[in-house]
């Protein structure tokens, strides 16, 4: 599942939207609470969600990889706020512990 419009303004009420690149069924089994599922299948086949491109973004999956083409992909797209979270426990450690 991909949200867009509306639900990115809700998502993006921090300073950056988190987005996590790894398929819906990795994604329902665990997420950052709060991201953005937009697996990178998707991207690659050149679907791309209302992500603004006025927000960091911080894209993760489970190890970095897919994270990091993402970002290649986005980064080609125009965005230029891109940082790879690497996966969960990295975004959580870096952006929600205190």
């Amino acid at each position: 599942m991909v949200y867009t419009g509306d639900n990115i303004k809700v998502m993006g009420r921090r300073d950056e939207i988190f987005v996590d690149v790894r398929e819906p069924e990795e994604f329902a089994h665990s997420h950052v609470q709060g991201a953005v599922n937009l697996p990178l299948s998707e991207l690659g086949a050149g679907k791309l969600a209302e992500l603004p491109k006025d927000k960091k973004l911080v894209l993760y999956c489970s190890s970095g990889n897919r994270s990091a083409v993402a970002m290649n992909l986005l980064r080609r797209q125009g965005y230029v706020e891109l940082v790879n979270g690497i996966n969960k426990p990295e975004v959580e450690r870096d952006y929600f512990s205190n």
